[in-house]
């Protein structure tokens, strides 16, 4: 009988294949020694056909088991249910050569006869296999790179995993840092709030202290009428006495008239010294925003002389030319007039500090009405502003004066009242070496 190499080799090649279909597995340390002796089985029962040719019925046999023990394994073990496909590849082969032997060993004649039929059977049997396993292999690449790519996924999914609850960590950590920088800020800005505040008093009670020495020289002037005034009248009234007791009543009369006009005129002065104290208090009350309707005019007019004032009694060596063009028939303005009045003296008071080295230094203060809107404007011939910062005055705690005689809100806290308290607008034109204009326009007319 001829050796059955092809059964032997089938037998080997299809143990090893199950064997290594299980690494990586759970399955393999189960299997693993029945695998390998399998596969020794089939190479030593190769040997021992080759070598001891008379046993050769004994050994095919036994290759036989082997393979149908194979199919077992194959159709019985799920964790080889997968490689069905492969057994189905080489079954036909294997039937034909269990056909073959069996029918040798019943009827060797029938097996001649039918030789060549076997043969092409087994020729068949070959090309099937053969192509069924070219055809698995490659399906069994193209699994092992679907399989691949599962496991790059799940391992990229993993990965993304980690990385997402890494990201979770660190946005509850970056949350926990903002939300602690944000408190962090808003108490800084409340405390930058609180300063602004208390720097928005100063400047406010600055403005009060330039307003001191020129109320005291304006209140100065009507207290000494009041005064002169009350001593000629002790003086007619001593006068009256003497008159009434002489008899003469015609004289008497005269001076009781003349009284009535120091009266008059103290009663007028009085008033006008108490005009200027209820202005003084107005201009230093916090937080009154009542508007009220006002006489521009008037206001501008009180404001330019209690500035100019105020300004010689910081520098009695200072002088300055300062005069107004006031429109005629100005309707009443409705404003605040403590906060006009804040912004009119910072004005004339910045124009007095810029002709302060200029010879012939001239202010002029004028207003006018335009399209149903009031304009004052507050004109020095000083140095004017540069080109380069003019844009920068109305900007908080910016300032041309030197240390110590100005904290940079007068403008800023100018310009606000204007548009913010009052709708208007607060404009600058300025031409270096020819002077400087700020213009108020306010459109709400009472």
């Amino acid at each position: 009988m001829e050796p059955n190499l092809g059964e032997y080799l089938l037998a080997f090649f299809m143990f090893r294949y199950l064997r290594r279909s299980l690494r990586g597995t759970d399955f393999l340390p189960k299997w693993d020694k029945i695998l390998q002796g399998g596969m020794v089985a089939s190479l030593v029962l190769l040997a021992v056909e080759l070598i001891f040719e008379d046993i050769a019925r004994v050994t095919t046999w036994i290759s036989y088991l082997l393979l149908l023990y194979l199919a077992y394994l194959i159709y019985n073990k799920p964790e080889f249910n997968q490689k069905k496909s492969v057994f189905t590849a080489v079954s036909p082969f294997v039937g034909v050569s269990i056909l073959t032997k069996i029918t040798r060993v019943v009827s060797n004649e029938f097996y001649e006869q039918w030789d060549g039929i076997y043969d092409v059977a087994g020729v068949f049997s070959v090309i099937w296999m053969i192509v069924m396993l070219v055809i698995i292999n490659k399906q069994d690449k193209a699994l092992a790179r679907e399989r691949e790519k599962t496991r790059q996924e799940e391992e990229q999914n993993k990965i993304m995993l980690q990385l997402k609850a890494d990201l979770e960590v660190q946005v509850v950590e970056r949350t926990a840092e903002l939300t602690k920088q944000k408190d962090e800020l808003q108490q800084a800005l409340d405390e930058l709030k609180m300063a602004q505040k208390q720097l928005i008093h100063s400047e406010k009670m600055a403005s009060l202290g330039e307003l001191t020495a020129g109320i005291a020289h304006e209140i100065q002037n009507p207290l000494n009428f009041v005064n002169n005034f009350s001593e000629v009248s002790e003086e007619l009234l001593e006068e009256m006495k003497e008159q009434i007791k002489t008899g003469n009543k015609q004289d008497a009369l005269e001076i009781i008239e003349d009284l009535g006009l120091n009266l008059n005129k103290i009663n007028h002065h009085g008033k006008r010294a108490s005009s200027i104290v209820k202005g003084m208090l107005q201009h230093s009350r916090a937080g009154s925003d009542e508007k009220q309707s006002t006489d521009i005019n008037a206001l501008v007019d009180e404001y330019l002389r209690l500035a100019y004032h105020g300004f010689r009694a910081k520098d009695k060596t200072f002088n300055a030319n300062f005069s107004t063009q006031l429109a005629d028939n100005l309707p009443p303005v409705n404003i605040v007039p403590q906060e006009i009045g804040r912004v009119l003296l910072n004005l004339v008071n910045n124009a007095f500090q810029a002709v302060r080295a200029v010879d012939n230094p001239q202010v002029t203060v004028k207003t006018q009405i335009k399209a149903k809107k009031v304009m004052i404007s507050i004109k020095d011939n000083g140095p004017g502003i540069p080109a380069g910062i003019i844009d920068k005055i109305f900007q908080p705690f910016f300032t041309t004066k030197s240390a110590g005689e100005g904290t940079g809100l007068g403008l800023s806290l100018s310009y606000d009242i204007v548009t913010k308290g009052h709708g208007g607008t607060l404009e600058v034109q300025s031409e270096e070496g020819m002077g400087t204009e700020f213009v108020i326009i306010l459109p709400n007319l009472a």
